[in-house]
């Protein structure tokens, strides 16, 4: 087949990049002609800049504390965390050296008929380029939404958000609550389910014991849905009954702009290549978000053999199994991630390495082989009916939605 990825806003080093960038160079192995397309990541707007500055709403906001810091804080933020004015011409991707074909637009514009080759599916990846898809000519391929997160977030227009899960595309979602999002919020019956995978190449650890002193990871992001503030809180808990607790770290911000706690290890930027290390340093991975399409780090963390503790989102909702390779807890609780942070920390070590054995079991049952498969499969269903056509049809191709 011919496939076209179209992207809103460059290539970058965040999960969701990662996500497309394997299924690009996979589908290319397997002999599919894939193009990847973006323009570059627009600016936001002096106007956008001041708004978020003042409000502490934005995602420009460097801050530990829900988004909702000081003036002083924001400022600081504004000044030394948004870069885009001494922007590199090139920055760091996982789109950097695949055999797929990807192209870069000059600037910041929406993706049209004479940017995309006629083609036989033209994949959508993000709200703003299912508009961009909509309006392309039939030519350029059966469209395709692929979707890593429900997007009306509170800076964007949830409307249009919205109207884009409405749109005559076949769609494939990443995890099982955006798959019951399209069923039951928006009657598409048909979307495919191709869970996030983990690249055992890239993160793995032998089998180990418990770390000398108890250990916690935990990403660090300032956007206010990866709930940080509520890690961070739920962290203190622990220390009161573990005063000798460790924690490692790794996340874009600098760490001048971080409220970590004593005794902290924090990685800026990591090289791909050593961030498994992060993950084979801790007894725990800590997942404290508000909200995540799937979010990666729980599922690379168990392939590190590190049991997850976590809120009850994206991926984990679906990966962690309570008391064998982790526990959930409901958003917004740091005193039930701190009780649950508390029991694995303190397992004895035979204990502790049975759940480590468990996640790493998890892990390995999620590959890219099996992911590209069923991704395959979804782009054959969207190929050979008609998205508005009957469902039956799904039984005489002899393909069933994952």
């Amino acid at each position: 087949m011919r496939i076209t990825f179209v992207m809103a806003s460059g290539f970058s080093l965040t999960g969701g990049d990662r996500v497309i960038a394997t299924y690009a160079q996979r589908l290319h192995q397997r002999g599919h002609d894939v193009l990847v397309i973006s323009p570059r990541r627009a600016k936001p707007s002096l106007k956008r800049q001041f708004q978020s500055l003042l409000t502490g709403n934005g995602w420009i906001v460097a801050s530990s504390q829900r988004g909702k810091s000081s003036l002083k804080e924001r400022l600081r933020s504004l000044l030394t965390e948004i870069d885009w004015f001494k922007r590199p011409q090139h920055e760091p991707s996982h789109f950097d050296n695949l055999d797929a074909t990807c192209r870069l637009l000059d600037y910041f514009r929406p993706v049209t008929d004479a940017d995309v080759p006629d083609a036989d599916i033209v994949i959508a990846t993000w709200w703003e380029t299912a508009e961009w898809v909509s309006k392309l000519s039939a030519t350029k391929g059966e469209k395709v939404h692929f979707i890593q997160h429900y997007e009306a977030f509170d800076y964007l227009p949830k409307e249009r958000v919205e109207a884009t899960w409405k749109l005559p595309f076949h769609k494939i979602v990443i995890s099982k609550w955006l798959l019951e999002l399209a069923q039951k919020c928006f009657g598409d019956s048909l979307a495919s389910h191709v869970p996030n995978s983990v690249d055992t190449d890239l993160f793995y650890a032998p089998p180990r014991n418990k770390q000398p002193l108890p250990t916690v990871g935990m990403l660090y992001s300032t956007a206010y849905w990866k709930g940080c503030d509520i890690s961070l809180k739920a962290l203190e808990l622990v220390a009161q009954q573990l005063p000798n607790l460790q924690l490692v770290s790794f996340g874009e911000v600098s760490s001048t702009n971080t409220n970590f706690p004593p005794n902290t290890t924090y990685f800026q930027h990591p090289e791909q290549d050593k961030i498994k290390d992060v993950y084979a340093k801790c007894d725990v991975w800590l997942c404290g978000s508000r909200s995540e399409g799937f979010h990666l780090p729980p599922l690379e963390a168990m392939a590190c053999r590190c049991p997850v503790v976590s809120t009850q989102v994206g991926g984990p909702l679906d990966i962690v199994e309570n008391g064998s390779n982790g526990y959930l807890v409901p958003i917004e609780d740091p005193v039930a991630l701190a009780e649950k942070l508390v029991q694995v920390l303190t397992l004895a070590n035979e204990q502790w390495q049975a759940m480590s054995d468990a996640a790493y079991a998890t892990a390995i049952k999620y590959t890219w082989d099996n992911a590209t498969d069923r991704f395959e499969t979804a782009l054959q269903l969207a190929c050979k009916q008609s998205w508005r056509g009957d469902a039956a049809k799904q039984d005489s191709l002899g393909v069933t939605t994952p």
